[in-house]
């Protein structure tokens, strides 16, 4: 289980909690920020379950890949805003190729 798994249980948790108390209380600002912040709970969370499903990968390669493939989940560890970046733009290039006209 990586960092971003346990941050984004934590920030979940949090969040229902504040939106739980936001509710209680009648205060709408409070009930918004917890649901902002259970949703970015859930971003990392599965933020984490990706770098955990990339591990499995990268330990079943071939020995001579898995060291560019750690080399990966470290940046991917120290950048994941970045990292997610790079990843939608590929699937926003990779999806406009595949379209036929």
């Amino acid at each position: 289980m990586t960092d971003q798994r346990i941050l984004g249980s934590t920030e979940q948790g949090l969040g229902k909690a504040q939106a739980g108390l936001g509710k209680l209380t009648g205060d709408a600002k409070l009930r918004l920020d917890g649901r902002v912040t259970e949703f970015r709970g859930q971003a990392r969370d599965a933020y984490g379950r990706v770098v955990d499903g990339i591990e499995g990968l990268v330990a079943k390669a071939p020995a001579e890949y898995q060291e560019y493939g750690r080399r990966g989940i470290d940046f991917a560890r120290r950048k994941p805003l970045l990292t997610t970046g790079i990843v939608a733009g590929l699937a926003i290039v990779l999806g406009g190729l595949g379209r036929r006209r």
